[in-house]
Formats: structure tokens, sequence, C-alpha cells
């Protein structure tokens, strides 16, 4: 996901890269760029758990966040116990550092929900796309790299987001959408079908490829995807689709959000010509859609149709999704992937970013104040 004036811009022409209060050479005891001593309401020279200089931590756990209740889904169920780790936007870049994205950290962000995800014996982890900065072989070669080290031991499964797939005025080979399927798609290539436990799994190209999309950071699903859920949905006993664009409910939303309180705020690219794709899924009774592309925790639904969005790993509110599907119905946590410090610094960039950035920093920070946002 982009935004047209700071980095998350829909042409990835940024104007330049947000100045840190703190200047170049600033540093802090845990490397968030705080600075040592911030002046907040501790005063200066406060002292703090973590090194962050806001006090006594606010988060007091024995053990590991075992996350927060998300969304409480009537639908999908299955009598077949299933769990999906899903993280979203991670926007790897072992190279890049500063903007809202916090590029210097990347690495760290989703190498701790993979870790973590991991640890929680899910049946798949699954990615909704934007898992490099812009389609960098190198950043391609790291995130294998902490796949092989972090060893799942369960399948791994990524639809590509905008920022994965070839775009003009590229200044590197960016990976082919037929290499990434040879690396992240079940049989090499999209759309895919794949049975997870209990769960039908389908993933679909939205992003474009080398010949579709490449003047924009919009999305769009083909003719030729559309056809083919038309075909394979009926065959299927519990469909989850993934796509890393939303269903245009998520962008009225957004532009509500927009008009009510940022009136300045760029809507970021979004799907174009989404009624053949939204139709397919109604008319096929599709109970939940996975997605990502805006960087925050949300769900909408239009015609039946349930789109639970993922929270990006890279920046606020860094964290990942834990889908379990039960024959009770689907239970959704989201699982933090930073520590405090480090989402204080997220929050931080994000916000100060671009007037859109703050937009959707508000817009994530308002939705994590209302968990759980369904409750069937």
């Amino acid at each position: 996901m982009t935004e047209q004036t700071g980095s998350e811009s829909g042409s990835d022409e940024v104007e330049s890269t947000p100045t840190d209060e703190n200047g170049p050479g600033s540093t802090s005891a845990d490397g968030s760029g705080l600075g040592s001593t911030p002046t907040d309401e501790n005063g200066p020279g406060s002292t703090s758990t973590d090194g962050s200089g806001f006090g006594p931590t606010p988060v007091d756990r024995d053990g590991r966040a075992s996350g927060t209740l998300m969304a409480s889904l009537a639908r999908p169920r299955t009598e077949t116990e299933t769990r999906l780790a899903v993280i979203a936007d991670p926007h790897l870049s072992t190279r890049g550092s500063g903007t809202s994205k916090l590029f210097e950290h990347t690495e760290t962000h989703v190498r701790q929900a993979l870790t973590d995800a991991a640890a929680r014996n899910p049946d798949a982890v699954v990615c909704v796309g934007d898992i490099t900065k812009d389609g960098e072989p190198w950043n391609y070669e790291r995130f294998d790299e902490l796949l092989a080290e972090i060893d799942l031991d369960v399948p791994f499964y990524s639809v590509p987001g905008n920022h994965d797939v070839p775009k003009d005025g590229d200044e590197h080979d960016t990976l082919s959408v037929s290499a990434f399927a040879d690396r992240y798609a079940p049989d090499g290539q999209f759309p895919f079908h794949v049975r997870v436990g209990g769960v039908d799994l389908l993933g679909i190209n939205s992003a474009g490829d080398g010949e579709f999309l490449t003047d924009t950071h919009e999305g769009e699903v083909s003719a030729e995807t559309v056809s083919w859920l038309a075909e394979r949905l009926p065959e299927t006993e519990t469909p989850v689709v993934v796509s890393h664009f939303n269903l245009p409910e998520t962008d009225r939303q957004l532009r509500a959000h927009r008009d009510a309180a940022e009136p300045d705020m760029f809507t970021p690219p979004a799907i174009r010509n989404a009624e053949p794709f939204l139709d397919v899924l109604a008319d096929n009774d599709v109970p939940l859609l996975l997605t990502g592309h805006l960087h925050m925790p949300s769900t909408a639904q239009q015609r039946g149709v349930r789109e639970v969005m993922a929270p990006t790993t890279c920046s606020f509110p860094q964290g990942y999704l834990l889908v379990d599907v039960g024959p009770d119905g689907t239970e959704i946590r989201m699982v933090p992937c930073a520590d405090f410090a480090g989402t204080v610094r997220g929050f931080r960039e994000r916000s100060s970013d671009s007037v859109t950035a703050r937009g959707l920093t508000a817009m994530a920070a308002t939705r994590l104040a209302q968990f759980p946002l369904v409750e069937e």
C-alpha cells in the first residue's frame, strides 16, 4: 500500500524522507530514534523499564502476548479445527531506511511475526502481499532466508501486492509474477486452491503483472480470475479467499473518514472494476475474504461477504492475525510483533509522515480502540 505525498504514496514519487525531530544522529536506548530523554508527561530525564523514555511501560505481561480479539464470526465453520497465521505488508527492505514504513526495522518486525506465528501451531502461514519494498530480488532473497532460518514447519503461501509486481519506472529487475508464484504459490501459479485443515484457501492475484497494471498502483481482479473463481468456488466446502486489494466497502469507509476528519487526505490506490469480483464472491456465498494493503486491522461486509484486513508488520500498529476456524465459527486475534517502544516509534513516524499517513494512523487507532470489531 502507498500514499501520494509520503512514503506510502500510490506512485512512489516521494517528495522527501521525513525529518526525524531528533536529527540524523540521534540515538536511543532501544534504537527507536526517540532520543534518550524525550519530552513527555513524565518530564525530562524520566526513566522506563524498556528504555523508551516514556516511564514504566504500561504493558505488564508474564510471557508472550496471546493477542487481542479482533472479530468473532459465525462463519466460516468447519468440523476440523484450523488455524491460519496471516501477515500483511512486510515491505521488507535490507537497504532502505526511514519513512512511515520504518524500512530499517522491517526485517526485525517480520522476523518477529513469523517466529511468533511458528510457535502457535498454525496449519499454514499466509501473506496477503507486499512482501518487499518494491519487488527487489535481494529483498525476496532475504525473506526466503528468514523463512528457512525460522523453519515454520508448515506451508507458507502468499499472493502478490502492488509493491511485489513490476511497475513502469522500476530501477531494478523486479521479480516476475511467475517467479513469485514459483516461490509462494502451491503448484507455482495464480490463482491457486489448496486445502488447509478444514479450509479451502483460494489465493488470487489482484495486483497485476508485467503486462497488466504496470502504470498504476491500483488493483484489479482479471476476467480470467473471476471465471476461475466461478468454476472453482462451487466445488469448495469452506472457502476463504486471499487477495491483496480490498472490497469497495472498505474504500467507502476510508473516504468517509477522510471527509469527517482529514479532508486533505489522499485516498490510497484501490481496486477498480470491482463488481465482477464482488459478484462472484457473493453469488457463491464466500464467508471470508482476507486482505491487506491499507496497513490496519479492519473489517467490512458487502453483500454478505465479510472482509477482514490484516495489519501491516512494518509500521503502526505492527502485528499479524491468528484466524481460528472451527465448529462454532471463526475467531480472529491480532498479535503484536513490536514491543511498547517499537509501537510508539511506529505511531510517531507514521502519523507524522504525511497527511494521508496521519489519517490512516488515526483510522487504525480508532479500530484498535473498538476491538472486537465484530461479534456474531
